[in-house]
């Protein structure tokens, strides 16, 4: 039997028993930042990346300190958050292929290095083109002296983003 291929669509509104609040454990704790960490639903990030206003972007880490801010957590999930985001993307496209006009603007989300992410639809090219096209004054960059990864999951990283933009409220 041949079992379809579940549409990116279908992927986004597959809450899969989400949202859950976990303790983390001491090495958690080292590694993560904090006691308790959320794991968001992919429709909660979607939503976080469709409050991103018109010419301003945010890094996942900007994503992942709003889930946290809304689940009452220290952190939330870097994994999840980036898989999320991703499937929006392509949900996303998905409903742009179809002629849909109000799509969740995932060109807006950076990685949180501040950099364009390749693995959205179209690549860095087509994230680009779409800031460029909104306005952005400037690609982002990561500051010289801060090392990779290296950021706080509270905090977005200084001058990582394109100017001018902010965290989504």
């Amino acid at each position: 039997m041949v079992t379809r291929r579940k549409s990116w669509r279908e992927k986004l509104a597959d809450d899969k028993d989400l949202p859950k609040v976990i303790t983390l454990s001491p090495s958690q704790r080292k590694r993560w930042g904090g006691r308790t960490m959320v794991i968001a639903t992919p429709r909660e990030v979607d939503a976080i990346i469709r409050k991103i206003p018109r010419g301003r972007t945010a890094t996942i880490n900007d994503l992942r300190a709003r889930l946290a801010k809304q689940h009452g957590t220290d952190t939330a999930c870097p994994i999840t958050t980036g898989i999320f985001s991703w499937i929006a993307a392509h949900a996303a496209a998905e409903d742009e292929a179809v002629g849909k006009k109000r799509i969740t603007p995932w060109w807006r989300v950076l990685k949180s290095d501040g950099k364009l992410n390749p693995k959205y639809p179209g690549g860095v090219e087509e994230q680009r083109k779409r800031l460029r096209a909104e306005g952005a004054a400037a690609l982002p960059i990561r500051p010289p002296n801060q090392r990779r990864g290296s950021e706080s999951s509270s905090k977005a990283p200084t001058n990582s983003i394109v100017r001018g933009s902010r965290t989504p409220e």
